[in-house]
């Protein structure tokens, strides 16, 4: 067809190219506006004279109109006729520029698993199942616990590979670990606490999630893990006994009764970060802490070092006395987490296919420690490999006089990704230790300067590269 032009007020022009229905001259009219062609308070043509150059139906203009007036885009006012809208014109946006290419080609930082080993087909299998099976309820807003299928499935795996004690009325589903510690903060300082003691290594951003609500007091650590004496008069205490992060070390067991005596005698709340626990290499895995005292402890655990991140995936279990006051923070918070995730999930879990995969997960993962390890003996012997019983990642020792900042940027020319130790000091996020010094770095703690390398973030095939980067960056 061919172009038709319309010309009205001061040399304006409107161009319908094709198509000369309603959502055509719409659009063109909304960009006339939204480019600043068309000024507030410019008179359009009437809808006769409109449909007579454009050759388009009447009733074509004037529902075209009608919608941009719904808009807000146009005013009609009986007598004065239809006009631009008086707005506030915001420039047009520039178009975003291009991302810059990605340096990182090989990434080695902690934290993160595997995602190519996600199980997919398992995955699709359970969300087939669950979403065939679910009540027609489960659709529409739910209980902020999270739905019931996977609270009871959580009750019985925690019970079984993890030594939790609960039911499933204190399980509280999150959207990861991240929320699940916020909540609780929250709580705490709205029942008046003031404190929570923090293992002076550990993710800085949990550091600040807890400063948003509390004051945060680092807990030195050595190597039977945190100090509990350092506790003091804490409201609460939050630790991942099962496998330090990062260092790696379990707590020892005198000092799990001991950080049970404390909640006890000091009326604190100790929070468990169980963000790794299944993942053991030397030993049956450290039960949780929650099992010795379940009206103390808040067990946190978490599907993103199992399955993958992107799932938001998080669940806590919690004394009897905080539920109610959790709950009422999770519905303030979000209402409630997805609903099929957590119905695919429960019946991952239900099925067995869960412990399948994190079978085959804990083989894959002491099969690339155990490279990790051979890589650096054989090429990089100056250095010294530790926390290496379980989890994701191990601690490299550097020699003394090596700089932790010159080896991350000798790997990062590498195209490496790494880590140094003093990224998860105290120090890092402003942190004030328990004995009143701060905790600037590694080497401020006294500790030798380290790498902490993640060993579960590399697909399979980009795994030998990355370790012979990491072995010629040392």
């Amino acid at each position: 067809m061919e172009t038709s032009w319309a010309t009205f007020g001061a040399d304006l022009h409107l161009e319908l190219a094709g198509n000369r229905g309603r959502v055509a001259l719409e659009r063109v009219l909304r960009e006339a506006v939204q480019t600043g062609r068309l000024h507030p308070g410019t008179r359009l043509p009437s809808s006769r004279a409109l449909s007579r150059d454009l050759g388009v139906a009447r009733n074509t203009i004037v529902e075209a109109y009608g919608q941009l007036v719904a808009e807000g885009w146009l005013t009609a006012v009986t007598g004065s006729g239809t006009r631009v809208a008086e707005r506030v014109m915001a420039a047009p946006s520039p178009p975003p520029a291009a991302p810059a290419p990605r340096a990182v080609r090989y990434d080695l930082r902690p934290g993160h698993p595997d995602l190519s080993s996600f199980p997919r087909t398992a995955w699709l299998a359970a969300a087939r199942r669950a979403v065939g099976s679910a009540p027609t309820e489960a659709f529409g807003y739910g209980d902020p616990r999270g739905r019931p299928e996977l609270r009871d499935a959580l009750a019985g795996y925690l019970a079984r590979a993890r030594g939790a004690r609960t039911d499933p009325e204190r399980i509280v589903v999150c959207t990861g670990f991240t929320q699940a510690l916020s909540l609780v903060c929250a709580v705490l300082a709205g029942r008046g606490a003031t404190t929570m003691a923090v293992e002076e290594f550990g993710h800085a951003s949990h550091r600040r999630l807890v400063t948003g609500h509390l004051r945060a007091r680092a807990v030195p650590i050595d190597a039977q893990g945190a100090l509990v004496d350092a506790f003091g008069d804490a409201d609460a205490a939050l630790l991942t006994p099962a496998h330090q992060f990062p260092l790696g070390m379990a707590l020892a067991a005198e000092r799990r009764t001991a950080a049970v005596r404390w909640a006890a005698d000091a009326g604190g709340l100790l929070v468990e970060d169980d963000y790794d626990g299944e993942f053991r290499y030397d030993r049956q895995a450290v039960g949780a802490l929650q099992a010795l005292a379940p009206s103390s402890v808040v067990y946190a655990g978490t599907a993103s070092k199992t399955l993958a991140p992107g799932l938001r995936l998080g669940w806590l279990v919690l004394p009897a006395h905080l539920v109610d006051d959790v709950v009422a923070a999770k519905l303030g918070a979000d209402r409630h987490s997805g609903v099929l995730d957590q119905l695919t999930l429960a019946a991952l879990i239900e099925s067995g296919e869960y412990d399948r995969h994190v079978r085959r997960c804990r083989l894959m993962y002491r099969q690339r420690r155990d490279r990790l390890v051979a890589t650096l003996g054989e090429r990089a012997p100056h250095v010294r490999v530790t926390g290496l019983a379980a989890g994701m990642h191990a601690v490299v020792e550097l020699p003394c006089d090596v700089d932790e900042a010159d080896v991350v940027a000798r790997a990062a020319r590498r195209g490496l990704a790494v880590q140094g130790l003093g990224d998860f000091g105290a120090g890092a996020v402003g942190g004030a230790r328990a004995d009143g010094a701060r905790a600037d770095s590694a080497r401020a703690d006294g500790r030798a300067p380290a790498l902490v390398v993640g060993y579960g973030t590399p697909p399979a095939h980009a795994f030998t590269t990355a370790l012979a980067r990491l072995a010629a960056s040392l």
